[in-house]
């Protein structure tokens, strides 16, 4: 009873509060039994009116929906211009190092080689040996070779593995009967090679200090080289009759 009393007066005060007239007693006690009689509805989540819950895109404040719609009109005539689709296809049809086939022999022919092409299944990797020695230039650095020996050079770019090179910087050749000087190299002579093989050499460590400043730095490095495997030197006799000394 206490608890009913409680509510009625409550309702009252609340009814009489916002109705324009007072309302009886009898009013409000009907009004306040039928409210407790009705069932309690479900709970209803709450369910947004705009379909996209989530926007895929956040506005700016400083921006507005037009002009986000002008500047997506404009990406997509850009887009779908010639000129743009001009671009794309000859971007797929440089190659992947960015240098053209002309450009590729260029430069090795400055570092000192050529490439043949890939070494075949029938032909013969080493050969009998011939009392012929070359010196050849690969870069900066020189060679002293002969047939059948490995070695070892920086990183040749443009090449594979089984590749035939010919070596055509060539500044000295001998054999047992004659010597070749060139000035500074030979125009006719060659030494062929085929590449056997990329590797790394040893690490290096590199380590800096500066005493009294908190100052050290410690770096590795390996250099990137190449193998090759001599197997044929031209230009020169390779008679094998020994000289007659004077």
């Amino acid at each position: 009873m206490a608890t009913r009393r409680c509510l009625l007066r409550l309702l009252s005060r609340r009814l009489v509060a916002h109705g324009p007239q007072p309302l009886a007693l009898a009013s409000i006690a009907s009004r306040a039994l039928n409210t407790l009689a009705q069932p309690l509805a479900p709970h209803c989540p709450r369910v947004l009116d705009s379909p996209r819950l989530f926007p895929s895109r956040c506005h700016f404040a400083t921006r507005s929906s037009g002009d986000e719609e002008e500047d997506e009109d404009d990406h997509y005539e850009k887009e779908g211009s010639e000129d743009e689709w001009g671009e794309e296809e000859a971007l797929a049809a440089k190659p992947p190092s960015g240098k053209t086939a002309e450009e590729k022999v260029a430069e090795a022919a400055e570092i000192g080689y050529a490439v043949v092409g890939p070494l075949g299944d029938d032909e013969k990797l080493f050969k009998p040996y011939e009392p012929v020695f070359a010196v050849v230039q690969i870069g900066s650095h020189q060679f002293k070779v002969s047939n059948g020996d490995s070695i070892f050079t920086e990183k040749l770019k443009f090449c594979d593995v089984n590749d035939k090179l010919i070596l055509n910087r060539v500044l000295m050749l001998g054999s047992q009967t004659q010597t070749v000087i060139g000035r500074p190299s030979l125009p006719d002579a060659a030494v062929h090679a085929v590449v056997e093989e990329h590797a790394l050499d040893a690490k290096v460590i590199i380590f800096k200090k500066k005493r009294r400043k908190n100052y050290r730095r410690t770096k590795g490095h390996r250099q990137e080289l190449t193998k090759l495997r001599i197997t044929n030197i031209e230009g020169i006799d390779k008679s094998e009759t020994a000289a007659v000394a004077a």
